[in-house]
């Protein structure tokens, strides 16, 4: 058997409610391992398809999902959420985007990285708990503040374009190693895709085979 990880790579955009709910077995597989766990968060933009060359949404642009790939998806959010036993302000969050919110997080976790666990969750919760526009400046800035995080630089990093440019690297290399949805959850070359549950987690950071559950493409 391989020897258990201390380090877990998580590939996530938090407009995902896979993400989000996998995010949720993560911290009860965490509640209950006795072992510290780095978790290294690696941004994923599921907004690609639809993005024009400024960065902005083309909300029009057909990416091939129709009515019925969004009620697949609501029925599984809620069949996640009754499993995992998550509240959630609404299922799904197709008109908001992430852009803005992941850059502000990559600079906190490059420069707070004692922060970050909390800028990510606070951010997760605006949009997936209090069904807030995490695409609005104004919001990341309260999740910031909410954490203890100086604002004034939260602010600078949203509108810092060698950060954006960086962010953009970062969403090339993932398409690069081959990741094709969110979450994907890698440990010691292991991988688990989608919102799996806490077992499965510690089958993936302990030993076992490949894991694959509901993500977002």
């Amino acid at each position: 058997m391989s020897e258990p990880a201390d380090r877990l790579a998580l590939y996530a955009d938090y407009v995902c409610p896979f993400c989000y709910l996998g995010t949720q077995s993560l911290e009860q597989y965490r509640a209950d391992r006795d072992a510290p766990l780095e978790v290294d968060w690696q941004p994923f933009d599921l907004r690609s398809d639809k993005r024009n060359p400024d960065g902005s949404i083309d909300h029009d642009a057909d990416d091939g999902k129709d009515e019925q790939y969004f009620e697949q998806a609501r029925q599984n959010v809620r069949r996640l959420q009754a499993e995992y036993d998550v509240e959630m302000a609404q299922e799904l969050a197709v008109e908001v985007d992430s852009l803005p919110a992941q850059q502000a997080s990559w600079y906190v976790k490059r420069e707070y990285p004692d922060q970050w666990d909390a800028f990510d969750e606070g951010i997760y919760e605006a949009l997936w708990q209090d069904g807030r526009d995490i695409g609005d400046a104004d919001v990341l800035l309260d999740v910031a503040a909410d954490v203890g995080l100086p604002i004034d630089e939260i602010e600078s990093a949203l509108d810092d374009e060698t950060l954006r440019t960086e962010l953009e690297d970062q969403f090339t290399m993932a398409q690069r190693r081959g990741i094709t949805g969110v979450p994907t959850f890698i440990a010691n070359d292991r991988v688990a895709r989608g919102a799996v549950p806490p077992a499965q987690l510690e089958r993936l950071l302990e030993g076992g085979r490949d894991e694959t559950r509901g993500s977002r493409r």
